[in-house]
């Protein structure tokens, strides 16, 4: 793994990536490349970069230690890295600056992206508002109605915000209605996809934007682990949610060399992994083609996509980033899923527990955490990327069971019930 180099020329992770567009597209697509290729190493373009994040994202953000909850569980040690922290409330900023920036360099005066929760579309208009360029922001209704804050903020900072009422109204209707614009208007448009998928050089350059979060933790979690007399100075586990995978991407990438650290990208399991009704890609998915690179994804045996559910919007996708896929065939990364239900339990139990309300997406990743640690030692540790939090979620949780929902004592300490898996015990 300290040799891993990954996309090669051409965008492919193995057999995944790769770029698979439309002629009117492939212009776009190489000077995105070439420009991209120009800057990612210009001292410039990285150093305006870092500025970025400092100044107006507020990095570095830290890591905690839930130290309630770890108590609680009985076992490992559970960390969480706080991306809920940063300006917008998500990870989403850090790719939507180096995108931007990039636009600039291009002479691009026009922004679009696609967005399912939300945090990708208020990031890019909140970076549009700063740098003076046109947002227009598609997004499936059905996420319109249950992300209704997400979409007057980004209402407010000046974005044209289009429903997309294709389909199933959600993220993958949204990224097609996104395409077609982009195609549209190809001279003046700069497409900000928010995930490391589409094709090739986005799965990349998402991926290394975002790796500032696992460059952090590398830092930060020595100092984090001396007092508790842990085994390694890095966690045993890093664990996060994974629908396209940019949060995921982003802390497992700097991790890779690291062989002692396990990484487990957590998938909405939805109503269960056996119901039809989850966005589980890696699970229950198989290699095809979709928004322009091969990967894992949900089809049927036509080749024909199945509708995905989770209640939470950023999940809710049939397909998951070629490097994601790549990681998982040769053994680096294990990918599980989590019910809604469960990550509903994890999401009341966080707030009650440590005062931190997650996004529905991030407590995928802390429900699966909690199971995890029961079955390790106190000396262990696992980190979790929270990657978002929670306000955009208030409305969703609310109609189903609001405050009172999970606050029973069964729900309020030791377990989170109902998990098709087993979690696999820690070496």
């Amino acid at each position: 793994m300290s040799s891993y180099q990954q996309p090669d020329a051409s965008g492919h992770f193995g057999p995944y990536g790769g770029s698979f567009v439309s002629e009117t597209l492939t212009h776009a697509i190489d000077e995105l490349r070439q420009a991209y290729a120009r800057y990612q190493n210009d001292p410039d373009f990285l150093a305006e970069f870092h500025y970025e994040l400092r100044h107006f994202v507020g990095r570095p953000t830290p890591v905690y230690h839930a130290a309630r909850t770890s108590r609680e569980m009985g076992g490992a040690q559970i960390y969480l890295k706080r991306e809920d922290l940063n300006h917008t409330g998500a990870h989403k900023i850090n790719n939507v600056i180096g995108q931007a920036m990039l636009a600039r360099r291009m002479g691009k005066q026009r922004i679009i992206a696609e967005t399912g929760a939300g945090q990708h579309g208020v990031a890019t208009a909140t970076i549009c508002a700063r740098y003076g360029l046109e947002c227009v922001v598609y997004m499936g209704a059905e996420d319109v109605k249950r992300q209704s804050p997400n979409v007057y903020r980004m209402k407010l900072l000046g974005a044209t915000v289009v429903p997309v009422e294709s389909g199933s109204k959600t993220l993958k209707d949204a990224l097609n209605e996104a395409m077609r614009d982009w195609v549209a208007n190809v001279d003046d448009t700069f497409y900000i996809i928010g995930t490391v998928a589409g094709p090739h050089p986005y799965p990349m350059m998402v991926r290394d934007f975002q790796s500032v979060i696992g460059k952090e933790c590398i830092e930060q979690m020595p100092a984090m682990l001396v007092a508790q007399n842990a085994l390694s100075g890095q966690p045993d586990v890093v664990v996060a949610c994974v629908g396209g995978g940019s949060n995921a991407m982003g802390i497992f990438h700097p991790y890779i060399p690291y062989e002692n650290t396990r990484l487990i990208g957590v998938e909405a399991a939805g109503a269960g992994l056996d119901t039809g009704r989850h966005a589980a890609s890696l699970q229950r998915g198989s290699p095809g083609v979709l928004h322009g690179n091969r990967t894992y994804i949900l089809q049927d045996a036509n080749g024909q996509i199945i509708e995905t559910h989770s209640v939470s919007a950023g999940l809710d996708y049939p397909g998951v980033g070629p490097e994601h896929a790549w990681l998982q065939q040769i053994g680096r990364a294990e990918y599980v899923g989590i019910t809604d239900q469960e990550a509903l339990a994890a999401f009341h139990y966080l707030c009650r527990t440590e005062g931190i309300i997650p996004a529905l997406e991030s407590s995928h990743a802390v429900a699966y955490a909690m199971q995890l640690a029961k079955t390790m030692r106190p000396e262990q540790s696992i980190l979790v990327n929270l990657s978002g939090r929670g306000d955009k979620d208030i409305g969703t949780v609310a109609d189903l069971g609001g405050a009172d929902f999970f606050c029973r004592p069964s729900c309020q300490g030791q377990s989170v019930k109902g998990s098709e898996h087993s979690v696999k015990v820690a070496k």
